[in-house]
């Protein structure tokens, strides 16, 4: 438990902090899940979904919640996914 004053602002800081950023892990780890699952199903409707997985990481560096280098690698792996789905329906 905190006893000074300081201490206890620093404590409340950081729930402040930890609630917000693990909001957005998880909205980026639901986005990235999402657009997964539709590569294997709808592989058509990929597009939109890549550019707002995009959008959200970059939202996480910029918070500081993500370290850009995270997000550079999930992307890139991500876009491999819709590529990869976009090759198997040209095909079909």
């Amino acid at each position: 438990m905190a006893n000074t004053k300081q201490a206890k602002k620093r404590a409340a800081q950081s729930d402040r902090r930890r609630v917000r950023n693990r909001s957005v892990v998880t909205k980026v780890r639901n986005v990235v899940k999402n657009l997964r699952k539709t590569a294997e199903t709808e592989a058509a409707k990929v597009g939109d979904l890549l550019s707002n997985a995009v959008s959200d990481l970059d939202v996480a560096v910029r918070k500081g919640v993500l370290h850009r280098k995270t997000a550079s690698r999930l992307k890139s792996r991500i876009s491999k996914t819709v590529n990869k789905a976009k090759k198997t329906v040209a095909k079909k």
